[in-house]
């Protein structure tokens, strides 16, 4: 059996499945944007889109994914005289599965379904007083053009969670399945022995005054100015208290700010919490698991969009988590039982429950065992991964 993947980062959510693939000696082939490091067994295809400037901005995305289905529908063309897979299972968010039908047409097809944008209920309008400009609602629709042909033309599909799934319209839904990519719950797990290195070379060990927060850039959408500022309440309150935040500078999910500035040189300044918090831009993955075994607490905000790998890996390392009270976080972290939750925007009503959390010791111990079981009772990477290779066989053989 030969499965093409096809993701516009490398193999992306589907590393897992690919090596759990490959181990199978199943042949497998992988069309993308960003090539990755090679790795045995894996045949990579690279393509690229040019840029084009769009007349109307509604348009952007829509010519992106056009000019990404083109050029994918170009290899699979070359695999099909070549190679033919019998199975295709891509991103259907940036065009790649635009056209796959109509360049392999005997091959099953199974689509990712990340996100399905909407101008109400979800990210673009959250904490809005102001009804959404007319452009921004053209924008996301149009946004979605190549999803929604791409779906009319699968086999099989699924999303990572419930709520992700419920963003897609009722006539599709019914046809997309849930299942998470995974989290090595072996490798994340608690370490009583754990220790974390700071830059200026304090060792943090379980049982540590450390509260922290992790996204890959710092930007509104993960609530990174809201932790901040209940970073510096706490910071007032708690001289004692170290705060660690891991991510980049980068844009993120939402837009620049207008002065040019990043969000942690907004923050740091509005703050002047100085070097009372730590930010690293970055870390090897070994090390963040080993931030989150040292964790006294851990903050994960977001507005309604697509769901982080982060809080789910810092769960199964027994991490007490306070999250958001918004749709995606709510369907894993269940207040007072598994997690505590809070509103995105009450910064106040997040440092209080900062020090609930560490102020109640059992209460404490009884969440992050709960959080580590919630992960390995629904998104245990070994049963997801096999979930997701009985499709492929179903459609493939």
């Amino acid at each position: 059996m030969h499965v093409l993947f096809v993701h516009r980062a490398g193999s992306g959510q589907f590393a897992a499945l690919i090596a759990s693939l490959v181990a199978q000696g199943v042949e497998v082939s992988l069309i993308t944007e960003r090539p990755e490091q090679e790795q045995p067994g894996v045949s990579q295809l690279v393509y690229s889109v040019e840029e084009t400037s769009t007349r109307h901005p509604a348009l952007a995305a829509t010519e992106y994914h056009l000019r990404t289905g083109e050029a994918v529908a170009q290899l699979m063309e070359r695999l099909k005289s070549t190679d033919p897979p019998d199975v295709v299972l891509g991103h259907i968010g940036w065009g790649g599965l635009l056209f796959a039908r109509d360049a392999l047409p005997d091959a099953a097809l199974i689509g990712y379904c990340e996100y399905y944008y909407r101008s109400t209920g979800s990210d673009l309008d959250f904490g809005m007083s102001d009804p959404v400009p007319a452009a921004d609602r053209y924008r996301v629709r149009m946004r979605n053009a190549a999803q929604l042909l791409a779906l009319d033309t699968l086999d099989a599909a699924y999303a990572p969670t419930q709520w992700q799934r419920q963003q897609y319209p009722a006539a599709y839904r019914k046809r997309i399945a849930v299942c998470h990519d995974g989290i090595d719950t072996t490798f994340c797990r608690p370490d009583a022995e754990a220790s974390f290195v700071l830059p200026d070379g304090r060792v943090l060990t379980p049982g540590s005054p450390v509260v922290t927060f992790v996204a890959r850039d710092l930007d509104p959408y993960r609530g990174y100015p809201q932790f901040m500022r209940a970073a510096a309440i706490l910071a007032a309150r708690h001289p004692d208290l170290i705060f660690v935040v891991i991510g980049g500078d980068g844009a993120g999910y939402g837009r620049p700010r207008s002065d040019d500035n990043s969000w942690r040189e907004a923050m740091c300044a509005e703050t002047r919490l100085g070097d009372r918090i730590v930010h690293i831009p970055w870390l090897p993955y070994e090390n963040l698991i080993r931030l989150f075994q040292v964790s006294a607490a851990h903050i994960y905000l977001t507005v309604p969009f697509v769901l982080s790998w982060s809080l789910l890996e810092a769960m199964a390392c027994g991490c007490l988590v306070i999250g958001s009270d918004t749709e995606p976080v709510k369907e894993v972290i269940r207040d007072g039982s598994n997690g505590l939750l809070t509103p995105f925007h009450d910064e106040q009503l997040l440092a209080e429950r900062i020090e609930q959390a560490l102020a109640q010791p059992v209460l404490a111990r009884s969440l992050r065992r709960a959080a580590r079981e919630t992960v390995i009772a629904g998104y245990e990477r070994e049963r997801c991964v096999d979930r997701q290779i009985g499709w492929i066989r179903q459609f493939g053989e």
